[in-house]
């Protein structure tokens, strides 16, 4: 364990009878600074204190990292293994827990082959566990069905940076150089609730004059300290950062040296821009054509502009589309490389850059390489020590393992670190995927809703009980640093994964006795590519405060700004993709007029797993509610507070009424934090991008009703 020494000029905030663990908070990409206070006397947790010397976020936290060491000792945790037995969960031993899950997992393979069973990992983990979720479903069980919940994060984000630059880093810039932007594009993303610790850095940047462009549906608390709120309906993106692109061309605002030299394409792309006036964009996205023109104005004339996004523009079905269109306004402006410029997102969860890198997704493996490249295959299988011809081939996406389930493909999953039963789109359709399984083990610390499902639930650590290295949304790699010992009976995942494995005969492959050896091993996985960690060590993030990759090598400063001289495409130069607008999957109709968009809240953590087990969350925000314009809610002659029944193509579900001005007077919003008849997800489209596969959450076609009051209220 690592205790607090503080640095000078900085706070000690360290109590009488306490050591302070410096380690950083378990939620979002934010991954802000904390010091968790541990009692000398018992060992328990008692609280959390800022850390004022952690560079991103300099003493702040939300009210989720100030109360998340509270589910570290909660009431609900999994104490021991349970197994499903006549239909009810009953305490078992782990002995007893992993022979059913060998038997049955052997059973399977034996009858319906290898690919019969099933990973779905996630990406609240660190690095080591990630980075193991991969090998453990590719070397263990020899799968090819295996992808994570960051299909339902950052998928569109990694595939449109893939196509513009070649290399998928969620920030080109270190957020650190932020306060010195003079212009913030900020596009589908409510910072101020959903990474509220950063609103500082914008502050900071407004006190010496920065402008502030906000894309948003609704008039979200980021959109309201806009200079320009671009109030778009949901799902036409792509049209107004074609509108956008349009204006820098027609009126000037190109760098041509940079374009000419540092890019492909642009002729194509001046073309494919050239319909989308400012009327026609306002047309297609209901955006006035003034605001349009101003904030192309404002973020064309800004010599140091940063575009950043977020789950709004990403969670579409054209959402690599828009990406590639969004990083194309920084491309012309010869933003990309440069300080306090570039383009960066907002990332979900905690570790949902890292996560992503290293082998969990169906089509790569660490390191950020292709399982279809031999090469590739043969390295990585050299570090671990099996065969080339041993490694399965690429699988498919999180929900299309739900498709795979319902054709009987796969039999059995195991789900470690995530929440799909509330997360995924289309939830009814996910729920009787679960139903349909031979049989589904989950690793959770609490009683998830997926973990309801479950035959098996295996107990595992919080963030606290266990160490390792999370990335945080720059490209910055970090420690998490264990505070106590794990409680009750619980294990961490790699330490589950080491357990299966060796009854699955596979064990000397997942020898470790430590998550430091797992970083070793990491490593080297991760060398040559283009994710490349080989160079950090523990130490180095130690002294370094975190240490940016690529990083090839220990004597490499690391990368806090990329693509300084040249992108990572074959060429060197960025791409600028032409994209033709289309409309969502799903649009209004006669039976459904409405738009549904759905989104997040500051007192919750995606699927609420953790969230809604602690009191003072909750007491903020108990319940789902269904927010909406008094001009659209009068239509149908409703009030607020009441409630009312809504109904997509899939399912229905009855919401309360929050009315607010704050919000398009055709759409209704619902955020997605709850599970079961309260989950906004059963109403979602699944509809994919063709590229990242991530489903269209952010806009389908809705209807409302209102419900008939009871007597007495």
């Amino acid at each position: 364990m690592t205790e607090f020494i503080a640095k000078p000029g900085v706070k000690n905030l360290k109590h009488e009878g306490e050591k302070l663990i410096t380690t950083h908070c378990s939620y979002c990409g934010m991954q802000c600074g904390m010091h968790i206070r541990v009692s000398e006397k018992t060992g328990k947790i008692k609280g959390v204190e800022p850390r004022y010397d952690w560079p991103v976020t300099l003493g702040k936290l939300c009210p989720k990292g100030v109360t998340a060491y509270q589910q570290i000792d909660h009431p609900d945790r999994i104490k021991r293994p349970l197994i499903k037995k006549k239909g009810r969960f009953v305490e078992s031993s782990w002995e007893e827990a992993l022979s059913l899950i060998e038997k049955k997992f052997t059973e399977l393979q034996d009858k319906h082959g290898k690919d019969s069973l099933s990973v779905f990992g996630g990406v609240s983990m660190t690095n080591e566990k990630c980075y193991l979720v991969g090998k453990y479903a590719r070397v263990a069980l020899g799968t090819r069905f295996l992808d994570y919940n960051g299909r339902f994060c950052m998928s569109s984000a990694a595939g449109g940076f893939m196509k513009t630059f070649g290399m998928d880093r969620g920030s080109t810039l270190p957020w650190t150089e932020l306060e010195h932007s003079d212009c913030f594009l900020i596009a589908g993303s409510n910072t101020a609730e959903c990474h509220p610790t950063s609103i500082q850095m914008f502050w900071k940047a407004r006190d010496k004059g920065a402008k502030m462009i906000v894309v948003d549906p609704r008039e979200t608390p980021t959109a309201r300290i806009a200079d320009v709120h671009l109030d778009l309906l949901p799902g036409t993106d792509s049209a107004l950062a074609n509108g956008l692109l349009h204006l820098l061309i027609k009126e000037d605002f190109v760098d041509k040296e940079y374009v000419e030299n540092r890019c492909n394409n642009f002729e194509e792309l001046k073309a494919s821009v050239e319909p989308f006036t400012p009327e026609y964009t306002s047309q297609l996205t209901g955006v006035d054509k003034n605001k349009i023109i101003k904030a192309a104005r404002i973020y064309g004339s800004s010599p140091r502009s940063v575009v950043m996004f977020a789950r709004g523009v990403e969670q579409q079905s054209k959402g690599v589309d828009n990406v590639t269109l969004y990083t194309s306004l920084a491309l012309l402006r010869g933003q990309i490389g440069k300080f306090a410029s570039g383009v960066a997102t907002f990332t979900g969860q905690g570790n949902g850059q890292g996560g992503r890198e290293h082998g969990q997704k169906s089509d790569l493996l660490p390191g950020y390489r292709k399982i279809t490249d031999p090469e590739a295959v043969k390295y990585i299988s050299g570090v671990w020590g099996i065969d080339p011809e041993e490694m399965p081939k690429a699988g498919v996406s999180a929900f299309e393992m739900f498709d795979e389930i319902h054709k009987g493909t796969i039999r059995a999953m195991h789900v470690v670190c995530s929440n799909p039963a509330v997360s995924a789109p289309d939830a009814e359709y996910v729920w009787e995927a679960f139903k349909k399984l031979d049989f589904l083990v989950v690793n959770d610390f609490f009683l998830s809703e997926t973990a309801e499902f479950a035959d098996v639930v295996l107990p595992t650590t919080t963030w606290a009980e266990d160490e390792g290295t999370t990335t945080n949304l720059e490209g910055r790699v970090i420690r998490i640093r264990k505070s106590i010992e794990p409680l009750h009976e619980s294990k961490t995942d790699w330490q589950i994964f080491k357990e299966i494995a060796a009854r699955l005969g596979k064990g000397k492959h997942f020898d470790y006795s430590s998550p430091r050896e797992i970083f070793e091993e990491f490593r080297l996985a991760t060398k040559g590519g283009k994710a490349d960690y080989s160079g950090i060590t523990y130490e180095r993030i130690d002294k370094e405060d975190g240490v940016f990759w690529p990083c090839p090598s220990e004597d490499h400063p690391g990368t806090p700004t990329v693509f300084k001289e040249t992108f990572a495409t074959p060429n060197g130069k960025a791409n600028l993709p032409a994209v033709s607008w289309q409309e969502p999957d799903e649009t209004p109709s006669e039976e459904f007029p409405i738009r549904l968009t759905t989104g997040r809240v500051v007192f919750h953590y995606l699927s609420g797993n953790q969230t809604r087990r602690i009191d003072f969350l909750m007491e903020q925000c108990p319940v789902p509610f269904a927010e909406m314009h008094p001009e659209l809610a009068s239509r149908y002659n409703m009030q607020d507070g009441e409630k009312i029944r809504v109904t997509t193509p899939r399912s229905t579900m009855e919401l309360e009424v929050r009315l607010t001005k704050a919000t398009r007077n055709d759409i209704i919003f619902v955020p997605y934090h709850w599970g079961k008849e309260l989950a906004v997800n059963k109403l979602t489209n699944a509809a994919l991008d063709p590229t990242s596969r991530m489903p269209e959450f952010k806009v389908c076609a809705a209807r409302i009703e209102k419900l008939e009051q009871k007597a007495g209220h």
